[in-house]
């Protein structure tokens, strides 16, 4: 059975740094891409990052560029989302996802989902 665990969320006040985890089983994630999306109250689930199956390939949304790097650790089988600068407009419940398919921040291209975690950025 294929599942996603996250965990490193929290409360944080603007500019500071939070480091999100995402630990897969029943699966290697480098065999998979795996997405970190975020949803906003009221909003749509939007794209954050990925990293490909490879690791060659990593993608961010406009909005987190330079502020957020995705990694992932294959003996630990976990992918790892390392947030600096935070703002409060990150203020989100994050998700990590899989699919077997290639690296995309569109959601519909994935098949396997965690049950996300809290991230708060507030003074």
């Amino acid at each position: 059975q294929l599942q996603l665990v996250e965990s490193g969320g929290g409360l944080v006040q603007p500019g500071g740094s939070l480091r999100l985890s995402c630990a897969a089983s029943g699966f290697a994630v480098d065999r998979y891409a795996i997405g970190w999306f975020r949803q906003a109250p009221g909003k749509e689930r939007e794209g954050v990052s990925c990293i490909s199956t490879s690791g060659s390939m990593t993608i961010y949304a406009d909005s987190v560029k330079g502020r957020f790097t995705i990694s992932r650790d294959n003996a630990k089988n976990t992918v790892y989302l390392q947030m600096n600068s935070l703002k409060p407009e990150d203020t989100a419940v994050y998700y990590c996802a899989a699919n077997n398919r290639f690296c995309s921040l569109g959601k519909y291209y994935y098949d396997y989902w965690g049950q996300g975690t809290q991230v708060t950025v507030s003074s």
